[in-house]
């Protein structure tokens, strides 16, 4: 490998993790629309659940992911199919 293919490899690899989501399937079975901090990679951010729904939410960071709620952590992993009842998240 020469050094332009090395530097183009190493671009390529540091520029993939700035594009890097977590999209997860969700039905919130519940009434109330949840909005959880979630951590990915190392940084925090928030992921909404909407009330009566069932959708696709993405949250922007490398997975896997850990969406801290009331009920307790849950890990999620791209691709996650997961109902929520009574604040709790199940995977189906």
């Amino acid at each position: 490998m020469n050094i332009g293919e090395k530097l183009a490899l190493t671009l390529a690899l540091a520029s993939s993790g700035a594009q890097a989501a977590v999209s997860v399937q969700y039905y919130n079975r519940d009434s109330v629309t949840y909005v959880w901090e979630a951590m990915c990679g190392g940084s925090r951010y928030t992921v909404e659940f909407r009330q009566n729904t069932s959708a696709t939410t993405t949250i922007p960071g490398p997975g896997p992911c850990i969406v801290k709620t009331p009920k307790g952590e849950v890990r999620l992993g791209q691709g996650a199919e997961i109902q929520i009842k009574d604040g709790a998240i199940v995977f189906k």
